[in-house]
């Protein structure tokens, strides 16, 4: 009886003295987040790096993954809080699993058409990018390889499930074009399956082979292979699918669970991205150390996207991404689920306003960006 009070005693001595060894006493509640690497999702790790330290109800985690898909089955699987993930994918999740919601955007615009060597011979891009506009050119280049190899051309996503596959979808529906998804060779082009980081990689084996090819996805790879001499930009999706403000593209999605029980905590860490992206924004325009402060953050995650690649993405006289008016836009998500279900990209519409958690929203991501910084 003795031995027991002493233990009892001891333990709660214990827990007094170091009382967040047992989640006692700390008002701080992990947001692991699944992220991937594109300049979609730059103000979540500008949210890290910059105001992790300043979070007093979240301790704010990010964990890179290399796909859409994967970060699907990591999510789903129940081990982490929240992910930043393309809408289509998380609209056919929610349509099997309605167990996590739509929370806010990480961005607007931000994809791109990249093509090889081969297939600009027959385009013949300007040399200035604001003049590189989603026209024929490149629709009639996809055809006319078709036709004279009888083989589609192929062109890369990062998942059929993305919004990159939408907006190629509508930039050849413009031009009277077609594409296939994974298999056949009746249309122009053949849409395949390729992780971001994976893209350089694949346009520079094609060029190895004399084969004409590019790919669809978000920035700055397009800019990584224009830059590296592998590739060129073609077009920006700003101009496939103009919207105001931008288009609908990744967004951040948080389980039920989160936030039902670490609410607070979510709430911190969205400010923290929408008040992470007014900093891009303002990095962007004010150039200089501001710009290379935030590509050494940026870096330090991603450091295959060369400091070059992130300064022409981000360039403000191309404004072709943006991270501002990152609160939930339903209409422009509508948008996209619509150009999907068309396009053959999703099966099922969803109930956006079931999907769609607007709690979240902040006054900062919507107030006028300032025109001088220190």
């Amino acid at each position: 009886m003795k031995k027991a009070y002493v233990l009892l005693l001891t333990f709660c001595f214990t827990i007094i003295l170091f009382p967040a060894s047992y989640g006692l006493g700390s008002e701080k509640q992990t947001i692991k987040t699944l992220y991937i690497p594109l300049a979609d999702h730059y103000a979540g790790i500008v949210a890290y790096e910059k105001y992790r330290g300043e979070m007093k109800k979240a301790d704010y985690v990010i964990e890179r993954i290399k796909s859409p898909a994967l970060v699907r089955a990591y999510f789903m699987s129940g081990e982490v809080d929240m992910a930043y993930t393309v809408c289509p994918m998380a609209m056919n999740m929610f349509s099997e699993s309605p167990n996590f919601r739509f929370v806010s955007l990480l961005h607007r615009d931000g994809n791109a058409l990249a093509v090889n060597d081969k297939l600009n011979e027959n385009i013949n891009l300007p040399e200035d990018r604001r003049k590189r506009k989603p026209d024929y050119k490149v629709a009639e280049a996809f055809s006319e390889f078709a036709e004279k190899t009888g083989s589609p051309v192929e062109v890369a996503v990062p998942d059929f499930l993305a919004t990159h596959t939408v907006v190629l979808y509508k930039y050849l529906k413009d031009h009277g074009k077609e594409m296939n998804m994974g298999f056949g060779t009746d249309k122009d082009i053949l849409v395949v399956e390729v992780p971001p980081p994976d893209s350089p990689a694949f346009l520079k084996r094609m060029n190895s082979r004399d084969t004409p090819a590019a790919f669809e996805q978000s920035l700055p790879w397009a800019d990584v292979v224009e830059t590296q001499g592998s590739g060129h930009v073609a077009w920006y999706s700003r101009d496939v699918i103009p919207w105001p403000n931008g288009h609908v593209e990744c967004i951040a999605i948080a389980t039920d669970r989160c936030i039902k029980e670490k609410k607070a905590a979510l709430k911190e860490v969205i400010y923290y991205l929408h008040k992470a992206g007014i900093d891009i924004e303002s990095a962007r325009r004010a150039g200089g150390d501001k710009m290379l402060e935030i590509s050494n953050m940026i870096r330090k995650h991603i450091p295959e996207h060369t400091h070059e690649a992130i300064v022409q993405s981000l360039d403000p006289s191309l404004s072709v991404i943006n991270y501002h008016h990152l609160n939930i836009d339903k209409a422009g998500l509508r948008q996209i689920m619509d150009l999907a279900i068309e396009g053959g990209i999703l099966k099922n519409s969803i109930d956006i306003d079931a999907f769609a958690n607007e709690e979240f929203s902040t006054k900062i991501t919507e107030e006028p960006l300032k025109k001088s910084w220190n």
